[in-house]
């Protein structure tokens, strides 16, 4: 099912209310874990970092569009939690994050120019993304919905296999 943005902002912000988010400490994962968070938040859930499996970001409000990308031979549906959701649910507190897959490649994204896009996809074509297909998790974008998505930029912000998160000052 997806979610609209403004409804899941108010999702998220009920459920922070009312769960262990409130208090500063996130669920801990029971399935191995895909995603790390660290830097300056504040909801951890493993010292002073949060550590997500699949099915913690499966819980969070969702986004799904089909686009075409300059790595797939056809338009790709994706299905993921907005990236400013992941943020907000950690409690980031930073003016730009530092995204980085596990094969070492990061890229700079400051937290200012993150709207509705981009998403953590964790599904492709409503699968799971092996790393081979680019996975676990992958930063992307509705390439083909606007132009300003069609950059030098964007493409270099659409981290896949993505593992890692640092939330900078």
């Amino acid at each position: 099912m997806t979610v609209p943005i403004r409804a899941s902002a108010v999702l998220l912000a009920l459920c922070l209310a009312t769960g262990s988010a409130a208090n500063g400490t996130l669920p801990a994962p029971s399935d191995p874990v895909i995603l790390t968070i660290s830097g300056t938040i504040l909801h951890t859930n493993d010292g002073d970092v949060a550590r997500f499996d699949r099915a913690m970001l499966a819980g969070l409000p969702r986004v799904e569009f089909t686009t075409e990308t300059i790595w797939t031979d056809e338009a790709t549906t994706f299905s993921g939690v907005p990236l400013r959701e992941v943020l907000a649910h950690v409690g980031a507190q930073g003016s730009h994050i530092l995204a980085m897959a596990i094969n070492d490649y990061s890229m700079e994204i400051p937290m200012d120019e993150l709207g509705d896009y981009p998403i953590v996809a964790d599904l492709l074509n409503g699968e799971p993304m092996s790393v081979r297909d680019k996975g676990p998790l992958w930063i992307v974008y509705p390439y083909d919905q606007d132009d300003s998505f069609q950059s030098e930029v964007i493409y270099s912000r659409s981290v896949w296999q993505l593992g890692h998160i640092q939330v900078l000052p």
